[in-house]
């Protein structure tokens, strides 16, 4: 093989090279646009909370009716409020106030972790049985 042949063989693979990235770049892309799509047009709203200390349930509430829940765990403690059909965190003793800063939450599926605190508080429906599994 002569060494011009070698050259346009070594461009025609790079320019393969880089179609087949910007393929893949936009099937990505797509991927992700279609799933959040999916999840906002037909991600239902939940109507309950679950709040779990350490893997304990701690309690469930209503997400139709406004409550301010303080949830104590030995030195530890987080404000859960619930207004508008919608959950957040309010203040809390962990030291990042990472689950503080977090939106409020109110579909299915969704949740807020503290960590340093072990407490989860996650949206769900009152009758999870019946639901549907979306994910398989």
């Amino acid at each position: 093989m002569s060494k011009k042949n070698a050259v346009e063989t070594a461009e025609e693979n790079s320019k393969r090279k880089i179609k087949n990235d910007i393929i893949f770049i936009v099937a990505l892309i797509l991927i992700v646009a279609l799933g959040t799509l999916c999840y906002f047009l037909f991600g239902r709203e939940g109507d309950m909370v679950k709040v779990t200390i350490d893997g304990e349930l701690f309690g469930e509430y209503s997400l139709s009716e406004d409550n301010v829940i303080e949830i104590r765990w030995g030195e530890s403690f987080n404000i859960l409020v619930i207004e508008n059909g919608k959950a957040r965190i309010e203040s809390a003793s962990c030291p990042d106030g990472i689950c503080v800063s977090h939106r409020a939450i109110s579909r299915s599926g969704e949740s807020i972790i503290c960590l340093p605190n072990k407490v989860v508080v996650s949206v769900s429906f009152s009758d999870e049985k019946n639901q549907p599994d979306i994910i398989a």
